[in-house]
């Protein structure tokens, strides 16, 4: 007699749980699923993501600055002429700033080709701009006499250096988690969004509505017990 209403009451539980199940999966909102899709393959229309672009805009801005740097060098070591065929013609490692120069352009070039144009998703391009550029400096400083010539001899090598390594450190811990980020919320609205169409639109929490016990026993009961009083006093 016991077993009876045990079993009883672990079916209502399990009734009230699939309930609940289906109400948590009719609570997703197809409409703002696929809103969800249109601007996550907006932004993969774009071709290029916010961030990205940020880091290609550092990547240029690297460029024209140490540029800006070397040209100002070259005025103040006696005019852009003589000091330009002095470092590029008749080019010393040992005095010139124009292997830094290079050094940016060659920066340049590589993190644009593969970050931009190829869109890369790894770090091994700004692995290697960035192990050739300390490597070159680290040399330069140790072998050149370029602190026998002023302030730029400190300037340039350590702009170079540091503009290197935040470049580095923008795409390792921005750029790329950033982009990894989208793309894994991407699949997960996707998939969520192919559930729901599995699901028929028909359904509605007012389906698995259960009313309360109706009273019409209990009415007809008393009826009964009307009818039966006056043959009892007869």
């Amino acid at each position: 007699m016991n077993s009876l209403p045990a079993d009883m009451e672990n079916a209502l539980t399990g009734s009230q749980s699939s309930h609940a199940s289906l109400r948590d999966v009719h609570s997703i909102n197809p409409a703002q699923l696929m809103a969800r899709i249109e601007s996550y393959e907006g932004r993969e229309k774009k071709g290029i993501s916010d961030v990205r672009r940020t880091f290609c805009l550092f990547v240029t801005f690297d460029l024209l600055f140490v540029t800006l740097l070397w040209i100002i060098e070259l005025n103040v070591n006696g005019g852009i002429e003589n000091t330009l065929e002095k470092e590029v013609v008749r080019y010393d490692f040992y005095s010139s700033y124009f292997d830094i120069f290079l050094l940016a352009v060659f920066r340049f070039k590589v993190l644009i080709l593969a970050y931009a144009v190829c869109r890369l998703r790894h770090w091994w391009a700004i692995a290697l701009t960035t192990a050739v550029t300390s490597a070159f400096l680290l040399a330069k400083v140790i072998l050149s006499k370029l602190f026998s010539q002023g302030a730029f001899g400190y300037v340039l090598p350590i702009i170079s250096f540091i503009l290197a390594w935040i470049e580095t450190w923008f795409l390792d811990f921005k750029v790329l988690p950033q982009e990894s980020e989208e793309e894994n919320r991407l699949l997960i609205v996707q998939d969520a969004s192919e559930r729901a169409a599995l699901i028929p639109g028909g359904l509605s929490d007012g389906q698995f509505y259960s009313p309360p016990e109706s009273e019409a026993g209990s009415e007809e009961a008393e009826e009964k017990q009307d009818s039966e009083k006056p043959l009892l006093e007869l």
